[in-house]
């Protein structure tokens, strides 16, 4: 991963990744990390058995990809997203 991440961004990045509703182009709009390397961050910040249960959940999952979901916009966002500090999402 080129783009360098502070401790706050990565468990930002992390809650997001396990948030069933938060896509992974919204986790690349708000920190420039693709799907790729989200997970290569999963994977080097997770235990091995939490990676596993974690990429059993996302794979096939139509609300972590835009392309597969039945509805436009308003959706991915957490309802204690707003609380949150530093997320450039919600403020917009």
């Amino acid at each position: 991963m080129s783009i360098e991440l502070n401790e706050d961004d990565i468990d930002r990045i992390i809650g997001m990744a396990w948030e069933d509703r938060t896509p992974f182009d919204a986790i690349e709009a708000q920190f420039g990390v693709n799907e790729q390397a989200v997970i290569e961050l999963m994977r080097r910040e997770m235990k091995a058995s939490s990676f596993r249960m974690w990429r059993q959940r996302v794979q096939g999952r139509a609300t972590k990809h835009v392309a597969k979901r039945d509805f436009a916009e308003g959706r991915h966002k957490c309802d204690r997203q707003r609380a949150i500090s530093n997320n450039k999402i919600s403020k917009r």
